[in-house]
């Protein structure tokens, strides 16, 4: 048994999709596969009831899962143990899609502050970034839309507005700022409810405040297959980080700042304790919120 066959199954239950998995760990979908299938010769059980559709976690699986976590978290003890008698201090940051230069910003900061962490950037969705934190497998996790979590402390950073991405050719691309309610006639390509709860309920909510119920269209949880869909086709749109518009490029899709009610999205640091670390993690923070 390997440690990346643990670490890879973990991906796996706490996504229940193999390519969001693949994706959380900047690899590709077959490794991950092929991985979990020997874990699974290995251990002579099913860990994933598999179908076309969906994935779960067979009963196996879901016996296995905690024990995987403790593994993981015992080794990131080991390792953080063994860099201290060195002077190096390791830590494991969970990140968040769409965080941009300010993600780059943050740990050139802490490269001045605490030039002795090696920081390790750790993808993943946000309950399983908020599970790894509590299990001490992460020493701390970017979160958004998340104002307290049982057991671990929150504080919020900064704020991140909000763009909408349409499609060039719509009349809504050469305006400077669009209002919400000028985008009711287009249907809206958002994730799924359960993927990103706090950002759907800000997108609808702010619709409705002013006055219409978005028309939904299909949509993935891929940003990069939503907004291919969006240059397509029939308009529709989109909501993106504006840090992270600035760093895509098409030629299909402009991103408009939305106006009227603008819409923006807390941005905070999770983590167990205060620590050393913790608090050089929130110092850099603060002085990329203030820049």
């Amino acid at each position: 048994m390997e440690l990346r066959q643990l670490e890879y199954f973990i991906a796996v239950a706490e996504t229940l999709h193999f390519g969001r998995a693949a994706e959380s760990l900047h690899i590709g979908q077959p490794a991950v596969s092929q991985q979990v299938s020997r874990l699974e010769r290995e251990l002579g059980v099913t860990l994933f009831d598999r179908s076309r559709r969906t994935v779960r976690l067979s009963p196996a699986g879901a016996r296995l899962l905690p024990h995987a976590r403790g593994v993981l978290a015992a080794v990131e003890r080991t390792r953080a143990a063994v860099s201290t008698t060195s002077g190096r201090v390791r830590v494991r940051l969970g990140t968040s899609s769409g965080l941009g230069a300010r993600l780059e910003r943050v740990l050139d900061e802490l490269g001045v502050l605490a030039p002795h962490l090696d920081v390790e950037l750790v993808g993943a969705s946000t309950r399983p970034r908020l599970d790894r934190v509590r299990g001490g497998s992460l020493e701390a996790a970017f979160v958004r839309g998340v104002h307290s979590v049982r057991g671990l402390r929150v504080v919020q950073v900064w704020e991140d507005a909000l763009v909408a991405a349409v499609p060039v050719t719509h009349d809504l691309a050469d305006l400077t700022e669009v209002p919400l309610g000028r985008l009711s006639g287009l249907p809206l390509r958002l994730v799924s409810r359960r993927e990103n709860e706090p950002l759907v309920d800000l997108v609808t909510d702010a619709c409705a405040a002013v006055g219409f119920e978005p028309l939904r269209a299909t949509a993935t949880s891929s940003l990069q297959d939503i907004l291919a869909a969006i240059g397509t086709g029939a308009p529709t749109w989109t909501v993106v980080y504006a840090a992270q518009a600035s760093r895509l490029r098409s030629s299909r899709v402009a991103f408009v700042p939305i106006g009227t009610p603008r819409l923006t999205m807390p941005t905070a640091l999770a983590f167990a304790a205060q620590s050393p670390a913790t608090e050089a993690l929130l110092e850099a923070c603060r002085l990329v919120a203030n820049d």
